[in-house]
């Protein structure tokens, strides 16, 4: 008996039984699904951070305060690290000019705003020097940025997101620039709104904060003298290489830091590259996190299969033994079960992929995420599906093909 007129035999057995074949594919079709839709989520994530990422430029380095070598308290930083001064700020502008082209003081924390009877409790306040808006790409889409005089004079101006509009006035295209809002009980005159951003790679709003001259948000809001970071666009990106190693050079200079280095650096230079590198370990280790977990329920689809293909198995003794009697062979008595087991996990996968398409496309929308189904992921969820099918479906089969005619036919 030829292999097609075993196929055609399987097909014949598992359309008398649908509801049971139905329910067999069910766990291969959530496995497969779940696969799909975890990993495109994954996926969709890695590829947002790195857009974000590449949308600073090339030519972006970032200055930290503290050694990330060091290890974290339990608040995940390396603890009230106050080694960056504006002092370092303008020391590497004026020093590196080689191969720095703009430097960007930069202090964050949160506060209170109000305007009139609304409130935005814990908003982002971003404390920056005038070049801040060239070196991180943020764009004003009314009034006007930051500049020198309201860095040098303290003064208590801001520039705000879409998102803080709406919170405190109930609508985001309200005309804001002018009127006045509350910064920790301080009066602060909006000057400007800045172009959206929408929600960032992490799900955090990036319209939702509000940029003051550094030396207010230092002196008159947080009350501290150091950075949170500083930073710096290299001239060109072939710079990059040059501006951090000139950087470090200089603010172990300045900071009278001592070798080993960079072990015993107080600070850290990140570039582009290495943001990206790291990012995309974090990002590859929790996509495969998210498959390895899903791949649990196509391992529990793989015992269904099993455990079905033995019920069937026993149920149809009978008709082995008569096969038998009549001369099938015991090859093609376990290629028949084979086909049957492979047959329902081919079509499980199949149907789980557009389960897991579909799943995947409607929470990327629900949830305003990126998504990414990739024809790789794709592919390996169908071929490990089939894979799973035949492996499970092995014993079942081999105990039908191992069965005694005369025993069978005497089976009730």
């Amino acid at each position: 008996m030829g292999i097609w007129e075993s196929v055609k035999i399987a097909l014949r057995a598992l359309r008398i039984n649908k509801m049971r074949t139905s329910l067999t594919m069910l766990g291969v079709v959530i496995g497969v699904g779940a696969v799909i839709a975890m990993v495109a989520i994954g996926e969709g994530a890695a590829r947002s951070i790195r857009a974000q990422i590449e949308s600073f430029g090339t030519n972006l380095l970032v200055v930290n305060a503290g050694n990330s070598r060091l290890r974290f308290d339990g608040s995940g930083t390396t603890g009230r690290v106050t080694s960056l001064m504006p002092s370092d700020a303008k020391a590497i502008e004026q020093r590196c000019r080689d191969s720095v082209a703009l430097t960007a003081s930069v202090c964050r924390g949160n506060a209170d705003a109000k305007q009139g009877d609304k409130s935005s409790p814990g908003l982002q306040i971003v404390g920056a020097t005038p070049a801040y808006d060239v070196v991180a790409k943020w764009s004003v889409e009314e009034g006007r940025f930051l500049n020198e005089q309201d860095e040098n004079g303290r003064a208590r101006v801001a520039v705000i997101g879409r998102t803080t509009i709406e919170t405190l006035t109930g609508d985001r295209h309200t005309d804001i620039v002018g009127q006045s809002i509350l910064i920790n009980r301080v009066a602060f005159r909006v000057i400007g709104v800045l172009k959206e951003k929408g929600t960032g790679a992490f799900g955090f709003d990036q319209d939702d904060l509000a940029i003051i001259p550094c030396s207010t948000a230092l002196h008159r809001v947080f009350n501290r003298k150091y950075l949170s970071e500083i930073d710096v666009s290299a001239a060109t990106e072939a710079d990059v290489s040059l501006a951090t190693e000139q950087i470090a050079s200089l603010m172990r200079e300045r900071h009278k830091l001592r070798p080993p280095f960079p072990d015993d650096d107080d600070f850290t230079v990140r570039t582009l590259a290495q943001f990206m590198e790291a990012m995309g370990a974090v990002s590859g280790v929790m996509t495969t996190l998210l498959g390895g977990i899903a791949s649990v329920s196509l391992i529990v689809g793989g015992i269904g299969i099993m455990n079905i293909m033995l019920v069937s198995v026993t149920e149809r003794t009978r008709e082995i033994g008569l096969r038998k009697s009549v001369g099938a062979t015991s090859k093609n008595i376990l290629t028949q079960f084979l086909i049957e087991a492979v047959v329902i996990s081919v079509l499980g996968g199949a149907v789980g992929v557009l389960f897991g398409g579909g799943a995947s496309v409607l929470i990327g929308k629900a949830l305003s995420w990126k998504v990414a189904i990739s024809p790789q992921t794709v592919g390996l969820a169908f071929g490990v599906a089939s894979g799973v099918g035949l492996f499970f479906g092995i014993y079942p089969a081999k105990r039908a093909a191992d069965l005694n005619p005369i025993d069978a036919l005497r089976f009730e």
